[in-house]
């Protein structure tokens, strides 16, 4: 035990400054307009590389003007949990929007993705149980996997090889067994490949989880996602998303079967005891499900820049990628930054991401739909 003259706060400044030292240190930056392929960041108009508005969306009037028409007539907050007195009909016109475009029974929507991944694992797994995930998920997959207190044991990255392996190998020790994995992995760009990952989960009577945050409004015929662009939405799985990407709002969803649905609104905690999502958010998600759907001219737009840079680009530090995030992998995270200050000094915001984020650094593009060939042209030169 320290004296009681010591500062138990010290750590902080001596782990900070090891984060300094590798290059890990990071910070907010300032942006002062609205979202879109041009942003304002901290004085300066950038071509914007760096967001998950992939459809652009994020500034569409439509969006706006529902959410303020919500805004207007139901207020700014949602008061309470929906079990209570935080809901109202916009929810359930989202929930049935979203269940009708993932062509499954029902939906349920909570306040965030990461909230919705917390709350789906922890609820339909626990100490009895085994989870089998994908080595790269997303940090809310990966953290919903220790709330839930199950074994979890990590796959080698896509590989069905070794998934079937470990499957072989534990399952029978435990009650239930949950296979979880991002359908469109976000640091990397690359999907997992979702059929033969559904034939193996079906052999062994398990249990599928789907993260298609950034494959909603990218992926399928109607931008339903991985499943979609698979055709698997016959198979009996979990799928979870986001409203805050593609669909241009805040918000996370789970869709499935109505018994799924219904469990998880009597087990799920983050559902259950966090406030409903805001009626602007909500009017906002419905209207982008809405202008997808109506619009598949928007999806097109968006897969032709993302063929263009991957043709433009120096093939030689590409990593795989099959959706509209592209990468370019750089030896260390000094390069990394380096790099992302000269592409900002050419006019353009492309983040670099480092460890422990990511295990090797690199540039992250996010490719939009309202990227102009001008605003792609600029970047391809920046790099050459």
């Amino acid at each position: 035990m320290h004296s009681s003259l010591s500062n138990p706060y010290g750590w902080l400044q001596k782990s900070l400054g090891t984060i300094h030292r590798a290059n890990w240190y990071r910070q907010v930056k300032t942006i002062n307009s609205l979202p879109g392929a041009i942003i304002e960041l901290e004085g300066r108009k950038l071509i914007n590389f760096a967001s998950n508005d992939y459809l652009g969306l994020a500034g569409d009037r439509r969006l706006i003007a529902a959410a303020t028409k919500a805004i207007q007539e139901y207020g700014t907050g949602s008061t309470g949990s929906r079990l209570l007195s935080g809901h109202r009909e916009l929810h359930r016109n989202l929930e049935i929007a979203i269940a009708d475009w993932k062509q499954t029974e029902a939906a349920l929507v909570f306040s965030s993705g990461y909230l919705a991944n917390l709350g789906t694992i922890s609820a339909l797994v626990g100490q009895k149980d085994l989870i089998l995930a994908d080595q790269y998920n997303h940090s809310s997959l990966k953290n919903g996997a220790k709330l839930s207190s199950a074994k979890v044991i990590e796959y080698l990255h896509c590989n069905m090889a070794d998934l079937h392996h470990k499957i072989v190998t534990y399952p029978s020790q435990y009650r239930r067994c949950l296979i979880v994995t991002d359908s469109v992995f976000s640091m990397d760009g690359d999907i997992c490949p979702l059929p033969e990952l559904l034939s193996i989960a079906k052999a062994f009577d398990c249990m599928t989880l789907v993260d298609e945050a950034h494959a909603t409004g990218v992926l399928g015929d109607t931008g339903a996602g991985c499943v979609e662009y698979f055709h698997c939405s016959n198979y009996p799985l979990i799928q979870m998303g986001t409203l805050s990407k593609a669909l241009g709002s805040l918000g996370g969803y789970v869709a499935g079967s109505n018994d799924l649905i219904d469990f998880l609104r009597n087990r799920a905690a983050t559902w259950i005891y966090t406030t409903g999502l805001s009626p602007g958010d909500t009017a906002a998600a419905i209207a982008a499900i809405e202008v997808i759907r109506n619009e598949p001219e928007k999806i097109r737009q968006l897969w032709d820049n993302i063929n263009y840079l991957k043709q433009e680009l120096p093939s030689e530090n590409l990593l795989p990628s099959e959706s509209s995030i592209i990468c370019l992998g750089l030896d260390s995270p000094e390069t990394a930054l380096n790099q992302s200050e000269k592409l900002q000094e050419a006019g353009i915001f492309a983040p670099a991401i480092r460890p422990p984020t990511v295990p090797t650094s690199r540039i992250r593009l996010s490719v939009m739909a309202t990227h102009e060939k001008e605003h792609l042209e600029q970047l391809v030169k920046a790099f050459c």
